[in-house]
Parts: C-alpha cells; structure tokens; sequence
C-alpha cells in the first residue's frame, strides 16, 4: 500500500526480529512474514544503523547475510537427505542380507 504508516514500535519490532534471524533467513522473508517489502525493511534496518550504507562497489552487508542465510539453509537440506540417503542405505543392506540368508 503507498503511502501507509506503520508505527515505530511495529519498525523497531521487525528491525530486532531481523536481526534475530540474520543468518537463518533472508531479509525477503522476514519482510514477506510481516507484510512489507524487503525495501522497506532494507530501509527501516539501515535508519536503525544510523544511516550507514555499505562500501561502494561492494555487496551489503545484508547482502551477505542473505547469502549465509541461503547456504545455510541449503547445508541444512543437504544434512537431512544425507541421513535420508544413509537410512535407505542401511535398509537395502539388511534387505540384501536377509534375502542373501533365504536363498542358500
């Protein structure tokens, strides 16, 4: 919605809950999860930083938070197939031992 006001106890609520799960999930999101842009959120954290931008010519800081979001939520996924992958494993091999057993 333009143009619509949201309160300084809602902006600093969802600045902190960022900042609480920087690094676990992405700032779109977290913004998705309160009804807002990412934009908005982008500048409500930045206004929060006093004003800091990050380096020329370089990623954001949020950016890179993002990013580790991102990876770890991936080596999170990854981890559980890899046990699913060793669980099927172990299965197939008693399955193969059991049947070994049954036909000598």
């Amino acid at each position: 919605m333009a143009g619509r006001k949201y309160t300084l106890e809602f902006r600093v609520d969802a600045v902190a809950l960022w900042r609480a799960l920087a690094g676990q999930r992405t700032m779109k999101d977290v913004a998705a999860d309160l009804g807002i842009t990412r934009e908005t959120l982008r500048l409500w954290v930045r206004a929060a930083d006093g004003g800091r931008q990050a380096p020329a010519g370089g990623a954001g800081a949020e950016d890179h938070q993002e990013e580790l979001a991102r990876l770890r939520a991936e080596n999170a996924r990854l981890l559980k197939a890899e046990k699913e992958w060793q669980l099927e494993r172990e299965i197939l091999r008693r399955a193969a031992q059991y049947f070994a057993k049954e036909m000598k």
